[in-house]
C-alpha cells in the first residue's frame, strides 16, 4: 500500500444539519464515541458559533473523545475563530477550519465582497486562528464554480498565513469526477506552496456523485476525504463514508491508497446514525442496506452458494455485520445476550446492559426467536443518558371505520400517575392528543413513520415521529420499538417528549 488518506467525518456538523437530523448533546457524545471507534482521523464536532448548545456539544467531545483530531468550523470572523478555539481546547488534538466563498455569485450576492477584500479576509482570519491552534484549515466555499486563477490566489495565500489543510469544496454538487480531478491538478501546478499542505475534498451529492468525485480527487492528489456516516447532510447529503472507505479497501488494486478506519464498525455506527436521527437508508444502499448482501434471483442464489466471490465483492463481515451464531430466545441468560451484543459491536456499561435485559425478557415473552435487527431495536430503545421522565404506564384504544378513534392513555411520572382520555379521526392522533393533555405543552406532529423491523407475524415495529414543542424552531426525533403498532407509536411520542426536556 502507498499512500494514507485521511478520513475527516463530518456527521456531527454538516450531517447533522440536514433537516431531521438534529441530535441532542448525548446522542452526539454517543456519536463521537463511535466515530472514534471507528478511528476516523478527524471528527469535525459543530459549528460553534451557531448555538450556545452546538459549543457545549463539541467541548463536551473534546473532553471525551481521544485518538481523534476535534475539529470545530467557523466563519471568516474573529468571534467565529475564538469560539471555536474556545471549545476545543481541551482536546487531545485540536483543528480551527474556518472558510469564506469564492466563487462569483456567493462573492456578489451572499458576501457582497469584492475579489480582494476576499483575499484580505482570508489572510487576517487564518493569521488570526493561528495565533490559538497550529493546525489550521481553509475552505474555499463553492470552490468548483470559482474562477481557477483566482481560487490558486486565494488557497496561496491560505497557505501563507498558516494554513495547514486547504479544502477544495464542491459546495452545490456541481462536478462530475474528470472535471474535479482536472481542477485538483491544476492547483497543485499553479500554487505556490501547495505542496507543504494536506489538500482535502467535501462533495456533495446533489448530482449523486459525491463518492465519485472524492474517489477522482485522491487520485488527482487530494489527502482527506470529507464525508458522512450515511451520506446524510446538507440537500442531497454529503460523500458517503462507508461507501468512499470500502471502495479504497476493495478496489486497493486499483488505487493503491489506504485508510486507518476500522471497516467492522461501519455497519454499527451506520445503525446507530438511523436510530438516532429516524432516517433510514434505503434498502438498495450500498455496504449498509438491507439487500447490500442479499441474493434473490435463483442464478445469483447458486452461485454464491457455490463460491461467495461470483456476486460478492466483500463480506458482511468485513464491515461489521456478524454472522447468526447464536439464536436468542426467552430462555437464554445474561451471558448469551451480552456475547451477542459484543458481536454486533455494542459495549454498554451495567446499567444501560440491565436496562436492555430486561427489555429483551419482555420481548422474549413475545416472541420466539430473537434476531439481530430485534437486539438492534431494542438497543436503540434504551435511552442513550438522561432522565426518562414520562414512561408510558397503560393505554386503551377504541377505533373502527365508522366510529372516531378513543385513547385513554395513563403515564408515569416519578411516583405519581396521569391519567388522560382524547377522542379525534384515528387512534394515533387521539393517542398523541391524550398525551399533550397530560404533558400540559402545545407540541406539533411534523413527521411520523412506522415500519417493521423484521419479517414475520411477531415483527417488532418501529415507529419514528418528528416533534415541535411550545413553538420551538427545534425538531426533536421521538423513537419507539414494540411488536404491537400502537404501543410502538405511544412510546416514540413519549421518547421525543423526554427529548425534549433532557435537552
Amino acid at each position: 500500500m502507498g499512500r494514507t488518506v485521511k478520513i475527516f467525518d463530518t456527521t456531527l456538523r454538516d450531517g447533522e444539519q440536514s433537516p431531521g437530523c438534529s441530535m441532542n448533546l448525548n446522542e452526539k457524545i454517543e456519536v463521537a464515541k463511535q466515530l472514534e471507534a471507528l478511528k476516523v482521523d478527524i471528527i469535525e464536532a459543530g459549528f460553534a458559533a451557531a448555538s450556545p448548545g452546538d459549543a457545549a456539544a463539541i467541548a463536551a467531545i473534546a473532553d471525551t473523545v481521544r485518538g481523534a483530531t476535534i475539529c470545530s468550523l467557523a466563519r471568516c470572523r474573529e468571534q467565529d475563530i475564538e469560539a471555536a478555539w474556545n471549545s476545543i481546547r481541551r482536546a487531545e488534538s485540536a483543528r480551527i477550519h474556518t472558510f469564506l466563498a469564492t466563487s462569483p455569485v456567493h462573492m456578489e450576492y451572499k458576501l457582497k465582497m469584492t475579489p480582494e477584500q476576499v483575499l484580505e479576509s482570508v489572510a487576517h482570519n487564518v493569521a488570526f486562528a493561528k495565533k490559538f491552534c497550529s493546525d489550521i484549515e481553509f475552505s474555499a466555499e463553492d470552490a468548483t464554480r470559482s474562477d481557477l486563477d483566482f481560487l490558486c490566489r486565494v488557497v496561496e495565500t491560505a497557505i501563507k498565513a498558516g494554513a495547514t489543510t486547504i479544502n477544495i469544496p464542491d459546495t452545490v454538487g456541481y462536478m462530475i469526477p474528470q472535471e474535479y480531478a482536472s481542477r485538483i491538478k491544476y492547483l497543485r501546478e499553479h500554487t505556490e506552496g501547495i505542496e507543504n499542505v494536506i489538500l482535502s475534498c467535501h462533495m456533495h451529492n446533489d448530482l449523486g456523485m459525491a463518492v465519485a468525485n472524492s474517489l477522482a480527487g485522491v487520485e488527482a492528489g487530494i489527502d482527506q476525504i470529507e464525508c458522512t456516516i450515511n451520506g446524510i447532510g446538507e440537500r442531497a447529503g454529503n460523500a458517503s463514508m462507508e461507501e468512499c472507505v470500502m471502495a479504497l479497501k476493495t478496489r486497493a488494486d486499483h488505487f493503491g491508497i489506504g485508510c486507518n478506519i476500522e471497516t467492522t464498525q461501519i455497519y454499527r455506527a451506520s445503525r446507530m446514525i438511523q436510530t438516532i436521527t429516524g432516517v433510514a437508508v434505503a434498502p438498495t444502499k450500498p455496504i449498509v442496506g438491507a439487500n447490500a448482501f442479499a441474493h434473490e434471483a435463483g442464478i445469483h442464489q447458486h452461485g454464491v452458494m457455490a463460491n461467495k466471490e461470483t456476486y460478492e465483492i466483500m463480506t458482511p463481515e468485513s464491515v461489521g455485520i456478524p454472522k447468526n451464531a447464536i439464536v436468542l430466545g426467552k430462555h437464554s441468560g445474561r451471558h448469551a445476550f451480552e456475547e451477542r451484543l459484543h458481536e454486533l459491536g455494542y459495549t454498554l456499561d451495567h446499567e444501560k446492559l440491565e436496562k436492555a435485559f430486561e427489555k429483551f425478557k419482555i420481548l422474549a415473552d413475545k416472541k420466539k426467536v430473537i434476531k439481530d435487527r430485534d437486539l438492534e431495536g431494542l438497543i436503540g430503545a434504551v435511552p442513550v443518558s438522561g432522565e426518562e421522565r414520562y414512561t408510558l404506564d397503560r393505554f386503551v384504544i377504541n377505533s373502527g371505520n365508522t366510529i372516531t378513534s378513543t385513547a385513554v392513555i395513563r403515564v408515569k411520572k416519578g411516583d405519581e400517575m396521569f391519567e388522560r382520555a382524547a377522542a379525534s379521526d384515528g387512534p394515533i392522533n387521539a393517542s398523541f392528543h391524550a398525551i399533550d393533555k397530560i404533558i400540559g405543552k402545545e407540541i406539533v406532529l411534523e413527521d411520523y413513520s412506522l415500519r417493521a423491523l423484521t419479517d414475520g407475524e411477531d415483527a417488532q415495529s418501529e415507529a419514528i415521529v418528528k416533534i415541535r414543542v411550545d413553538g420551538s424552531n427545534e425538531v426533536v426525533t421521538g423513537r419507539g420499538v414494540s411488536v404491537d403498532v400502537m404501543e410502538a407509536s405511544i412510546k416514540a411520542y413519549i421518547n421525543g417528549i423526554n427529548k425534549y426536556f433532557n435537552d
